[in-house]
């Protein structure tokens, strides 16, 4: 395996949007993260920073030649789930009744890169570490802590992520939480997975990040005066305190200051 996260772990996540520098200028307010627009050669594709480490990535929403989408797609975090064999992946993808949505390609000598529907709906990305493992700092405020899938079948989406990747899955022991389901590698919680009719109707199949925040009252009210939207005020729950936002552009994500550490 090339590096720390083990296949089947959530390894790395992205934001596509109209406006790169609107979110670039949102995500360094609220979270501290550094970034610019990157080079044409990778797309204009930003790596942001948190202490110096890799933290997520935002690109601007474009045609492979450029122009602008029409129509725009929505605006949406992505994550991306380690593979130590992206092309065995993806045929374990389409057996399991997946579809694939773009890729494999190379990134460069960083690794290499897919993006994948389930059979319930929901887009996720594939990583094959080439240079680049993913993030590089989790876990701490303003940084990746959780990623959390929402699907309106759980037990199609549990035989299908058993099937593509070494995952295994089962209902959380965490009080309170009744119905939650765990995906865990080698027996460690990396992500979780939760009944799609809990949510509003009209949400479809997604993945979801959380951020780690020292203070969610604190980061809902500046979300909200940086033109950010509460799509759930902060609430008391089994894992901590929480709340779900989006960004300006319509990104939806999630805040969590954990009970205990992560």
């Amino acid at each position: 395996m090339n590096g720390p996260y083990k296949p089947g772990t959530p390894c790395w996540i992205d934001l596509m949007v109209p406006d790169q520098q609107a979110a670039l200028d949102f995500y360094r307010d609220l979270f501290g993260w550094q970034g610019e627009v990157g080079p044409a050669e990778q797309g204009g594709y930003s790596v942001c920073t948190l202490k110096g480490k890799p933290v997520a990535g935002i690109m601007k929403a474009s045609n492979p030649d450029g122009t602008v989408p029409d129509p725009m797609p929505p605006t949406v975090w992505t994550t991306y789930l380690s593979t130590d064999a992206i092309d065995g992946t993806l045929k374990s993808v389409t057996d399991a009744g997946g579809s694939v949505m773009m890729g494999p390609m190379d990134v460069m000598e960083l690794g290499r890169m897919a993006v994948i529907t389930d059979p319930t709906g929901a887009v996720v990305g594939l990583w094959q570490p080439g240079t680049f493992d993913g993030a590089g700092i989790v876990n701490e405020h303003g940084a990746l802590v959780w990623n959390e899938l929402t699907t309106g079948d759980l037990p199609a989406a549990t035989a299908f992520y058993s099937a593509v990747l070494p995952v295994t899955t089962a209902p959380t022991e965490m009080p309170g939480a009744e119905g939650y389901i765990e995906f865990k590698v080698d027996g460690r919680a990396v992500g979780g997975m939760m009944d799609l009719s809990a949510l509003p109707d009209g949400v479809p199949p997604h993945w979801q990040p959380y951020f780690a925040v020292d203070d969610v009252d604190e980061i809902v009210a500046a979300a909200t005066r940086a033109g950010g939207n509460v799509l759930a005020p902060p609430f008391d729950m089994a894992a901590g305190r929480m709340a779900v936002l989006s960004d300006p552009q319509g990104g939806a994500f999630s805040v969590i200051k954990a009970a205990t550490p992560a």
